[in-house]
């Protein structure tokens, strides 16, 4: 079973940066595609933010300009910079694989059944 270990979210202030790390139980390399979801209390996961092998990049709307993922492989490591935070910002972030060509939106859903216990991101001043 794939094991996802989020860490690095925190309370900050209105305007300020975090930067999140991923770290997977297998080699993220044979994955073409990682990326970075929320979850606020009431509302849906959504993807925030995804990344291709060959460094195509997906980003929520809401966070073009603000957030960028990257990826390590060599460290089994995905990362989300994050900008100019706001308050709705704040969630429960989770990293997973989703099923994306690399092209146009990414469809729903995840590859990996299993969820890590994620992040938390507070932006609150």
């Amino acid at each position: 079973q794939v094991q996802l270990v989020e860490s690095g979210g925190g309370l900050v202030q209105p305007g300020g940066s975090l930067t999140l790390s991923c770290v997977g139980s297998i080699s993220i390399s044979s994955v073409f595609a990682m990326g970075w979801y929320r979850q606020a209390p009431g509302k849906q996961r959504e993807l925030v933010a995804a990344v291709t092998t060959g460094t195509r990049t997906y980003y929520l709307d809401s966070v073009v300009g603000r957030f960028t993922i990257s990826r390590d492989n060599a460290k089994n490591t995905v990362y989300l910079h994050m900008n100019s935070l706001k308050p709705e910002d704040s969630a429960v972030y989770y990293c997973n694989a989703p099923q994306w060509s690399g092209f146009g939106i990414p469809p729903r859903g995840a590859l990996f059944g299993s969820w890590g216990q994620g992040t938390q991101v507070t932006v609150s001043s």
